[in-house]
């Protein structure tokens, strides 16, 4: 199996510095002329923007970034003085950001981070990311079985994404980001996972009836592409229609070896490419579950559809091209953050991964 279309996944990670070579390696292994590195907040070092920001440096014209935001204020209880976070648009845009990525409305990181994103807090925020007109990857709630016990998978679990009456309400968390969307009619957000909307494509047309600027990536969580398999017609029908609004992507990361990426994103191109009915396959990383776990049958989509999905969509959220990092910006960028993160830790400034990630860029500079 093979395409001829150039293929951008928008949903990759890199969370450590050893890794980032495998950066490149994984998007010739799944066929991909770019990646889209997504960063993630982070109680501790803010978030994982210096090593994207150094795999950018590396890999100029295959990576894109979105950066995470820094709540380090809120979680220093204010002995942190950090930029606004409209200010953070503006900085992370000027240093060669290509989007936001936001996790804020994953149930661990909304335990995390106890703000409503429809608060006064983020009210600055939304406001300036619709003027400005940044894109937004955006991670809101997981799939409907993690909350309830007797039906989240065993490696759900061992992740602690398995949520009792501690954790906010999935429909908890989608209001509070509709009120977010009414509020600012023209945000560009892709929402990570289909929006852990799979298992209602009907819920899933409404929101994209409702809100012009809402877009859905393809990364698993398998039961997305389960889901989906259930009526592969009826599905097919949603991505011709819905085609200018779906994104690839395959939540790989950096410190996995190229036989898993493969594998990981092969299951998602397979689906979109084929009308092959299969399993995840033995060698399959552990996140995808156990082969047992289900069936996914092909959808087949036409040329124009695919090339829609695989590239162009990105490519008009994002630009044609990745931005480029200015090098300065980002080390500067860096700094602050290792000097956030020593504060938060207790260790050495110089030991933290923003440190060691500006050291990278100082001599790539």
């Amino acid at each position: 199996m093979g395409t001829p279309l150039r293929r951008i996944d928008c949903h990759q990670h890199a969370w450590e510095l050893e890794t980032l070579a495998n950066v490149a390696t994984n998007a010739a292994q799944i066929d991909c002329a770019a990646v889209n590195l997504v960063s993630c907040i982070d109680q501790k070092q803010a978030n994982a923007n210096p090593p994207a920001f150094v795999a950018k440096a590396l890999f100029p014209e295959q990576v894109y970034v979105f950066a995470g935001l820094d709540h380090s204020a809120y979680f220093s209880e204010g002995r942190l003085e950090t930029p606004s976070l409209a200010e953070q648009i503006d900085r992370l845009l000027a240093l060669g950001a290509d989007g936001i990525k936001m996790l804020e409305n994953k149930p661990t990181a909304r335990k995390m981070l106890d703000i409503p994103v429809d608060s006064p807090y983020f009210a600055e925020y939304f406001a300036h990311a619709e003027e400005t007109g940044v894109p937004i990857l955006w991670h809101v709630a997981d799939p409907e079985e993690f909350w309830r016990p007797e039906t989240t998978p065993v490696w759900a679990r061992e992740r602690g994404w398995g949520y009792n009456d501690t954790f906010v309400a999935k429909e908890q968390l989608y209001a509070e980001v509709e009120n977010v969307l009414t509020r600012h009619p023209n945000l560009r957000i892709i929402f990570a996972h289909f929006y852990f909307l799979s298992a209602d494509p009907d819920r899933a047309a409404r929101l994209f009836d409702r809100f012009p600027g809402v877009h859905l990536d393809l990364a698993p969580g398998i039961e997305l592409l389960y889901n989906l398999s259930r009526n592969p017609d009826a599905s097919r029908r949603f991505f011709e229609r819905y085609q200018d609004r779906i994104l690839f992507g395959t939540d790989i990361s950096s410190n996995q070896p190229a036989t898993e990426a493969a594998l990981r994103a092969g299951i998602v191109t397979r689906w979109l490419e084929t009308s092959e009915e299969y399993r995840v396959p033995d060698g399959a990383d552990f996140l995808l579950g156990p082969p047992e776990d289900g069936v996914m049958r092909g959808l087949a989509l036409p040329a124009d559809t695919l090339a829609a999905i695989y590239h162009d969509n990105f490519t008009r959220l994002a630009g044609p091209r990745p931005k480029t990092l200015n090098l300065p910006l980002a080390i500067a960028e860096c700094e602050r953050l290792a000097a956030e993160a020593a504060f938060l830790t207790g260790e050495p400034a110089e030991s933290t991964l923003a440190a060691q990630a500006a050291e990278r860029l100082r001599a790539l500079a």
